[in-house]
């Protein structure tokens, strides 16, 4: 096994990868800006390196100073995390000439999945129903009208080169397609340096579906669905398995051509494939070669550690996994904490947490990093830590859940949890009645 590991990002997923390893017996060394030195991740980890400013720029996104930090401590691998650089496949493949292993697939299988118009064309080719709409890019205003006109208003456009919503807009009308169309370029560009843009038809009512996968070389294996149609502008708040929606005739349908395409691409790590579902049929939207922030709710009705099975076909090459053996339990619940105020267009609230008491109990886990006086900073993510709960069915996760955040004390902070109790209250969320337009277009604060 792997000696010593370096950790390339910060907060939750930072904590949890570092408890992965040292369940494997692996040194850890943390990585951290200059305000993030008191981090929990920071303080659990076998060594650590200051890497920069705040500025994400200067530090979490600063490969040099990643690769300095490899070299000072001699870490053989790196682990990613997600966001950041776990799906930039420069930084993969400068860590493949320099022979230390980045924990995730090829650079060459980051950059053509991370690519949404490639993707689309892999999972045509290899059986997955895709969205009507662009074979690829769209630069041109008139060429794009047409497109819009063959597949009817509504319409998605979206940035080629990334995900979270950036360079995303929905055109109800042909009169206001030219402003969003521009608009929708110039957030691709300002985001991820690619102003790119591709066109597809926009689902007023859809789910959000999306299959974990583990794969090596010897074998590729599901580990379930999850449905995070719980979403507020394109982000996700809720996560669930199984999804409470799907029948087992779709369900068998989707994991078998979800797995046939991730086998044929020669996909080595953890992936998630992710579908939008509407009106009994599912459509391929995206992959992710990366871990999710939603792995928990995975891992709690599996009883498989996707970080460490990351980890061991990272050294390995294979998975030590057989489809058999995978028999979910029960139903799973995570609810993402957020540092913001729903009531006021949920902006953020950054502050110092003067108490905090995190719920525990019978299947109830907290993954975070937030520790009563810990400081949170305005300048990265507001998650702060994910609550997750299983039950022997939906209605007992739900009720854990709701016990579990009752329990939960986090003051000098403004947070999601009050959000949470109404979401998995409402009648909506209990009959399983919603979409990821649901929060959008329902005032539910």
């Amino acid at each position: 096994m792997f000696k010593k590991i370096l950790i390339a990002n910060r907060g939750e997923i930072a904590v949890r990868i570092i408890r992965a390893c040292k369940e494997w017996g692996i040194s850890t060394v943390a990585v951290h800006s200059d305000v993030d030195k008191e981090s929990m991740h920071v303080r659990l980890a076998d060594e650590s390196v200051c890497i920069g400013s705040h500025q994400p720029a200067n530090s979490y996104l600063n490969v040099p100073a990643l690769m300095s930090a490899i070299e000072l401590t001699n870490a053989e691998a790196v682990h990613p995390g997600y966001g950041f650089l776990s799906e930039n496949a420069n930084f993969a493949k400068i860590l493949e000439e320099s022979n230390i292993k980045f924990i995730g697939p090829s650079s060459k299988l980051i950059k053509m999945m991370g690519d949404k118009i490639q993707a689309k064309k892999i999972a045509k080719e290899y059986g997955l129903p895709i969205i009507e709409g662009s074979d690829g890019g769209v630069s041109d205003i008139g060429k794009a009208k047409e497109i819009c006109k063959k597949i009817g208003f509504p319409v998605l456009i979206k940035a080629a080169g990334g995900g979270g919503g950036k360079g995303m807009k929905i055109v109800y009308e042909e009169k206001n397609f030219e402003e969003l169309f521009l608009a929708a370029k110039s957030e691709a560009k300002k985001y991820f340096a690619n102003d790119e843009v591709y066109i597809e038809k926009f689902f007023q009512n859809p789910r959000h579906i999306e299959v974990q996968v583990l794969s090596g070389k010897n074998r590729t294996v599901h580990l379930h669905e999850r449905d995070c149609s719980v979403q507020r502008r394109h982000q996700k708040l809720i996560e669930e398995t199984p999804s409470p929606i799907l029948t087992d005739d779709l369900r068998k349908d989707l994991f078998e051509k979800t797995v046939n395409m991730v086998s044929k691409i020669g996909y080595e790590g953890a992936g998630t494939v992710e579908f939008i579902y509407e009106d009994g049929k599912f459509y391929f939207l995206e992959m992710n070669t990366r871990v999710q922030v939603e792995h928990p709710v995975t891992e709690m009705v599996t009883g498989i550690d996707i970080i460490k099975e990351q980890i061991w076909i990272a050294f390995t090459g294979n998975t030590a996994l057989q489809q058999k053996d995978i028999n979910p339990r029960g139903h799973a619940i995570e609810c993402r904490i957020n540092a913001e105020d729903a009531s006021k267009n949920f902006q953020p609230s950054p502050g110092t947490i003067t108490m905090c008491h995190q719920p525990s109990g019978f299947r109830t886990r907290v993954d975070g990093s937030i520790y009563q006086g810990y400081k949170i900073t305005p300048y990265y993510d507001s998650m702060v830590c994910k609550l997750i709960c299983q039950g022997r069915n939906r209605q007992e996760a739900i009720q854990r859940m709701l016990r579990s955040l009752d329990e939960f004390v986090l003051d000098g902070i403004t947070t999601t949890i009050d959000l949470h109790k109404k979401l998995l209250n409402h009648k909506k969320f209990i009959e399983s009645d919603f979409n990821v337009s649901w929060l959008d277009n329902e005032k539910i604060i």
